[in-house]
């Protein structure tokens, strides 16, 4: 069970903070039922959830140091671009790589999008709308995680990323850190 402050990550919303933990009124002992009020990093809600919700994966954020961890390895992490001219198989292979909560799953969509996307301006081809989208999400969901464990801003990450591998203390934004 979460504590109220925890920061954790809450299935496709993202990173969220405990604000409450409530129980309903119940009719009987058997029906009571604790809830966590989460509060959206990145976005301006709430949500109420139960605590026993088997129906949307959640866990603790990433530390610190695992954060910068992921990050150093990010290189070594392999991401081959996914093609499917199935768009409804080709969202199940991202929505897999979403729903499963991990970081390294992230890095590895995202950097796969990255090249897919870069291999298509390449051909001058357009990148699909399918592809655009869930880059971006997997980029929100990574990004938002690895700031809120950093302690920096959403859109510092990118920059913080490639100062971190280049070695530099001040970093410049630029995309090409995790398509390396």
């Amino acid at each position: 069970m979460y504590a109220v402050g925890d920061l954790i990550l809450y299935g496709r919303t993202g990173v969220c903070r405990v604000e409450e933990i409530d129980e309903d009124a119940p009719r009987n002992a058997e029906e009571a039922r604790q809830y966590y009020r989460l509060r959206p990093l990145y976005q301006n809600c709430s949500i109420r959830v139960p605590v026993a919700n088997g129906k949307i994966f959640s866990r603790p954020i990433v530390s610190r140091g695992e954060a910068e961890s992921l990050i150093r390895r990010m290189p070594e992490l392999e991401a081959e671009p996914y093609y499917n001219r199935n768009l409804n198989q080709l969202r199940e292979h991202y929505r897999q790589h979403l729903e499963g909560g991990r970081c390294e799953d992230l890095v590895r969509l995202t950097k796969s999008l990255y090249r897919k996307k870069r291999e298509a301006e390449a051909s001058r081809r357009k990148f699909g709308s399918v592809d655009e989208r869930f880059m971006k999400e997997a980029e929100d969901l990574l990004f938002g995680e690895l700031a809120a464990a950093l302690g920096i801003e959403r859109g510092a990450v990118e920059g913080y990323i490639s100062g971190f591998l280049n070695g530099t203390a001040e970093n410049a934004v630029d995309n090409s850190a995790l398509s390396q």
